[in-house]
């Protein structure tokens, strides 16, 4: 699912995410499609397998370009969290030692707060086979885990790293002015537009024989209204449907491409926003 938009402000902020000795350029590439998606920009490698710059990587970042020319690579662990203040190890499985053990929503807070008190985070994850090392989880100050099936704890890196930055998103949507998600504005429909509706459908259908026997028509058409009223339309919901009833008018079933039966009285609104 493609969705990027050049007319919105990147986000660009957060913790570091540093891949220990990852092996295939595709990995890399699917990591940093995930950070892009919620807003993180610095991607560390550390002894990448295959070197770097990779082509692979490229390709499969679809499009999160800047991700992949802002990273940076490193021989050893310990020169890639140089500059950070605080780490999380991602861990899937338990370990003998006494740092502190995470949840990704704990973990997205805590990153949170220290990134508001200006200091630098960053997130380990190890390798796409057997994750980190002891030494490795020495190195970082706390661990977070993810709550998986425990008979299958199956998460490939890129799914670590989309869960992670997901997380530091959510910690984090009162400070974002423009979510990426916002809604379109669509106004509620007047009741005058509403009763345009009803006239035209009850047109169209009176037009073919729908109201049968006449005598019931005004217990159809009042059961035929509230239906209509049920909820509260938006202006764009009233003109799609007045565009498939005036689509119905103008060509039968028998002449999709003639002029059918034509209504009279008032013209409907195109609808032009279907397409849209």
């Amino acid at each position: 699912m493609a969705g990027t938009n050049s007319e919105r402000q990147l986000l660009a902020e957060g913790p570091v995410i540093i891949l220990v000795e990852p092996q295939m350029g595709e990995n890399i590439g699917m990591v940093a499609r995930a950070m892009a998606n919620f807003g993180l920009v610095d991607l560390r490698l550390v002894n990448p397998r295959d070197g770097w710059p990779n082509e692979k990587a490229q390709a499969a970042a679809s499009k999160a370009d800047h991700v992949i020319a802002g990273t940076r690579v490193y021989d050893t662990l310990e020169q890639a969290i140089a500059d950070l203040n605080f780490v999380y190890a991602t861990t899937a499985r338990s370990r003998d030692n006494y740092k502190p053990v995470r949840s990704p929503v704990f973990a997205a807070e805590t990153l949170r707060t220290k990134f508001r008190g200006g200091e630098a985070t960053g997130i380990l994850f190890g390798r796409e086979r057997w994750g980190l090392t002891n030494e490795e989880v020495a190195l970082a100050d706390e661990i977070v885990t993810f709550p998986v099936n425990p008979a299958f704890a199956s998460l490939n890196i890129a799914q670590a790293v989309l869960l992670m930055s997901y997380e530091w998103m959510k910690s984090g949507m009162e400070d974002i002015e423009a979510v990426p998600f916002q809604a379109l504005e669509q106004r509620p429909s007047t009741k005058e537009q509403l009763f345009g509706l009803f006239d035209q459908l009850e047109e169209a259908l009176d037009s073919r024989n729908y109201f049968h026997p006449p005598s019931k028509k005004p217990k159809m058409v009042d059961n035929l209204r509230a239906v209509l009223s049920r909820r509260a339309f938006t202006e764009q919901e009233i003109s799609v449907l007045r565009g498939v009833i005036s689509s119905l008018d103008r060509f039968t079933r028998n002449s999709p491409r003639k002029g059918g039966f034509t209504r009279s009285g008032k013209d409907a609104p195109t609808d032009d926003s279907a397409d849209e």
